[in-house]
């Protein structure tokens, strides 16, 4: 048995946690082209359960913000009610469930937006390549969006949480990390603007505190989660620049912080580095938000890793990838030193139930077991 503090119940927004291992939000493109959650999901998410905390794949709010094929979305009644059956199974087992809801802006391409053209900061391409429903091509040159155009994207961002609440989702976390729309209006090279939401610090931030203040409001703080990943430079959104970086993130937390969110998680290789260690002592100090910490983007993040994690005096929880999609008990293997499956990287993308839902439990073989009642989830 593994004593440790990655074990240990953590309060997050108006959630009791069982435990700190999180699991991140992980591209499965299990949704077809409707986009509709389907049993296959309900099973997926339900396996794990056992996590303190279940943060779903990116979903798109509207079609024209869809970002991959197979992309699940939160647009439409269908979605909404493929949503709930995910949600009521997550509950039974005494799981919590947050949705990442996510617009990809730049990164997309026409023939998985009905024939619309990406929209972005700026008509700037990002340079890399995407898949839509036939083959990988490289992403078009995005069409800027028009200054009146702002308040319906973050009306799309709260009109999703609003389903997903409605579908008995527990939170959402908004996505402004890994070279999507929000982190491309942060980022310098993505945006290009010289109009409020352009230039400084202060103007690049401004969309996406609009957008989380708007998603706040409709469901409250303590059900609203961000995550962002500073420094990442990827998908084009390039940040080399240590003292803008540091202002600009800056302006994000200070921004966010009457608002007492829920949490604020943070992908970044040096998690006990000084940037992220002063971004997540500001964003812990209104005494509410918690912090969530995930460093393994290029490798697993093993047992030790995530220890070393949440022994840190910034870090609240850890956030989990490819292990929680091969082991959906990870938590349990975790506590009593079990062995581990190991992922599937060629089965993450390509549908279906096989690498998706057939990971066996602990002492299984094949179909993973049943898991039992519910024994822990808390909600005041």
């Amino acid at each position: 048995m593994t004593d440790s503090s990655l074990f240990s119940p953590l309060r997050v927004g108006r959630y009791d946690l069982n435990n700190r291992v999180t699991m991140a939000a992980l591209t499965r493109s299990r949704a077809g082209r409707s986009g509709t959650p389907t049993q296959l999901h309900v099973d997926y998410y339900s396996q794990r359960a056992s996590a303190g905390l279940i943060v779903t794949e990116g979903t798109f709010p509207a079609v024209n913000t869809r970002a991959f094929p197979g992309q699940a979305g939160i647009e439409t009644p269908e979605h909404q009610e493929g949503w709930r059956k995910v949600a009521d199974a997550v509950h039974a087992r005494g799981g919590t469930i947050f949705m990442q809801v996510m617009h990809g802006g730049r990164l997309s391409h026409p023939e998985l937006l009905d024939g619309q053209q990406p929209e972005a900061p700026s008509a700037i391409a990002s340079g890399t390549a995407v898949r839509d429903w036939e083959s990988r091509k490289e992403c078009p040159v995005p069409r800027a969006l028009e200054h009146d155009e702002i308040p319906r994207v973050v009306d799309q961002f709260r009109q999703a949480t609003r389903r997903a609440v409605d579908a008995g989702i527990d939170g959402v976390e908004i996505h402004g990390a890994n070279g999507y729309i929000l982190h491309q209006f942060l980022g310098p090279t993505s945006n290009h603007r010289t109009d409020e939401y352009g230039g400084s610090p202060e103007n690049r931030a401004r969309l996406l505190v609009e957008v989380v203040r708007a998603v706040a409001e409709e469901i409250g703080g303590d059900r609203v989660a961000l995550r962002l990943s500073p420094q990442h430079n990827v998908q084009g959104v390039i940040e080399d620049d240590e003292q803008d970086v540091q202002a600009t993130y800056r302006v994000v937390i200070d921004s966010l912080s009457e608002l007492n969110l829920a949490y604020i998680s943070f992908l970044h290789a040096e998690c006990d580095g000084p940037l992220i260690t002063d971004l997540a002592t500001r964003a812990r100090s209104n005494g509410v938000t918690k912090v969530i910490g995930n460093n393994g983007f290029a490798a697993y993040t093993q047992l030790d890793d995530a220890t070393s994690l949440v022994n840190l005096s910034h870090i609240d929880a850890v956030a989990v990838g490819r292990l929680l999609i091969a082991n959906p008990d990870l938590v349990e293997r975790w506590q009593q030193g079990l062995e581990l499956n190991t992922p599937d990287e060629s089965t993450f993308y390509t549908g279906g139930q096989h690498g998706y839902t057939d990971y066996p439990f602990a002492g299984q073989v094949g179909t993973p077991r049943k898991v039992g009642a519910p024994t822990f989830r808390k909600q005041t």
